[in-house]
């Protein structure tokens, strides 16, 4: 029996889990894969408040042994389902359950891949899934944004004042973001769009160097050189075992506004698998504390 699971060993999950046994709350922590969410696969970190520089595993690990040095247990357990009992709630897994007073859903999203081949070992050398983590690493180069909605945009305005030019790869001949975007984005004098194209490969052995692009109508295809690619084209999260017991918008997000709290009592949700504006380390981390304070307030 626990005060509180929290499903997640992401930044969300672990900062709930920190706010949860300084309250003195018995906490559960599981998690399907390995602790620290996508940051671990983040080279370096330069946007956290208080930390100057460090690498998102270190970021992670020192969350994670935090976590755990207080007195939270974490289990490597894919939770399955949640049922509601009187005024508890039972975690199936699949292996155990857990019976809890409360739940944390921290289950964050997967960037959506390209699915092309060296595409995993090449993050952290020139592949990025977020502009405003990692754009001040391509201060000065050449640099491809690929994607066509408000994401993309903003990365592409974002890196214009970094890096010396922008690509921007969309598959079709418009954009779905938001035309007022689309228009700062014209008038900056270091973008090219590559329109009506995908990219077919990744060219690169210890770091991206290259990509090649073809055009869908012509079938054309072209090479070109960067140091950097931002790939924006839609985050993945995975929440479909829980849509029988808290709402979920038509992405998959878990409903719940900045009190973290969802409409299934004694359910509470925290960093990117919430719907939300913003999706960064700080808000993970602050999210993580907002609910585990009302799961708290919750528990009594």
């Amino acid at each position: 029996m626990y005060d509180i699971i929290i499903i997640g060993a992401g930044t969300a999950g672990l900062s709930a889990a920190i706010y949860g046994v300084r309250a003195g709350k018995k906490v559960l922590v599981l998690e399907a894969a390995v602790y620290g969410g996508q940051i671990i696969n983040t080279p370096e970190i330069e946007n956290y408040p208080g930390i100057k520089h460090i690498s998102g595993y270190e970021f992670a690990t020192n969350l994670y042994e935090q976590a755990r040095d207080l007195g939270a247990d974490v289990k490597y357990e894919k939770a399955l389902s949640i049922e509601t009992q009187e005024e508890n709630k039972l975690v199936k897994t699949d292996s155990n359950e857990y019976v809890a007073k409360a739940v944390i859903l921290a289950t964050g999203a997967k960037n959506r891949p390209l699915g092309l081949e060296k595409e995993q070992e090449l993050i952290g050398r020139g592949i990025s899934y977020c502009a405003t983590c990692d754009g001040g690493f391509y201060r000065g180069k050449v640099v491809a944004v690929n994607g066509g909605g408000n994401t993309a945009l903003e990365d592409a305005i974002f890196l214009t004042s970094y890096c010396s030019k922008v690509y921007v790869i969309h598959r079709r001949d418009s954009f779905r973001g938001e035309e007022k975007l689309l228009e700062t984005l014209k008038r900056k004098d270091n973008v090219e769009f590559v329109l009506s194209s995908v990219i077919t490969k990744l060219n690169g052995t210890d770091k991206l160097e290259s990509i090649i692009v073809e055009n869908k109508d012509t079938k054309e295809t072209r090479e070109i050189e960067i140091s950097g690619l931002f790939i924006a084209i839609g985050q993945m999260p995975e929440n479909k075992d829980f849509a029988d017991v808290v709402n979920l918008d038509e992405k998959g997000y878990i409903v719940g506004e900045e009190d973290c709290k969802t409409n299934e009592l004694g359910v509470f949700v925290a960093g990117d698998t919430r719907t939300k504006a913003i999706r960064q380390l700080a808000t993970a981390a602050s999210d993580g504390a907002i609910a585990a304070l009302a799961a708290c307030e919750y528990i009594g």
